[in-house]
């Protein structure tokens, strides 16, 4: 299984807001190291695993699992983040990534549970298409006592056929601002799944943005 191959479903609402969104939410992220030759489509270099869990009031509400990395653009901006596998369980949101940023979203099923022991915020995830797994994360952390930072970038993405735009580079940036800390994060990867090139890596490091606040688009 492959992102954004999925067609657009025929039997929902597809309706998205113009860019920007602005978006409020929760955010786990984690940083793995790929090799080279670990998967035939991917370069190697340092990937960000994230799960998030978009909020009211954002005008779309949904889950997302997204994989990204660094890249040089050759252009304005010279680096950006490029999304190269990403499932949403929100038919609008799909509908409108692909659209507006050429982001390659699917859809997904996720489960949230999140759980306050005093000062810690446990969370744990997992995700699944049709019934087969995904990915499964836990994340322990304090981040929602932490100062707000803000913080700001953009993503880079390059249209594909089916696309009649296909070689289209598309560029959006993103502003805002949460509450982020390091977390303790694990994950666990199907190796049968779309993202069982990170099965069995360890995690480099992991960091929780609570609260934030996004303009993006």
């Amino acid at each position: 299984m492959s992102t954004g191959q999925m067609p657009l479903p025929t039997d929902v609402d597809l309706t998205y807001p113009p860019a920007p969104w602005q978006m409020h939410g929760q955010l786990w992220l984690s940083l793995f190291r790929v090799g080279k030759g670990d998967h035939p489509e991917r370069e190697p270099g340092v990937y960000g695993v994230a799960l998030v869990k978009y909020e009211e009031p954002s005008p779309l509400t949904y889950g997302e699992l997204l994989v990204a990395h660094l890249v040089s653009t050759g252009s304005t901006p010279p680096k950006a983040v490029n999304i190269t596998d990403i499932w949403v369980d929100s038919p609008a949101s799909m509908a409108g990534g692909r659209e507006l940023w050429a982001i390659p979203k699917d859809l997904c099923d996720f489960t949230l549970r999140t759980e306050q022991h005093g000062l810690l915020t446990r969370t744990a995830w997992t995700t699944a298409i049709d019934g087969r797994p995904i990915a499964s994360a836990w994340f322990t952390d304090v981040s929602r006592f932490a100062p707000r930072l803000r913080f700001k970038g953009d993503t880079w993405q390059r249209r594909t056929a089916p696309d009649p735009r296909a070689g289209e580079e598309v560029t959006a940036s993103l502003t805002g601002s949460s509450k982020a800390m390091a977390c303790r994060g694990s994950w666990s990867f199907d190796p049968d799944g779309p993202l069982g090139w990170l099965h069995g890596k360890r995690t480099l490091a992991s960091f929780r943005q609570a609260d934030f606040q996004m303009s993006f688009g």
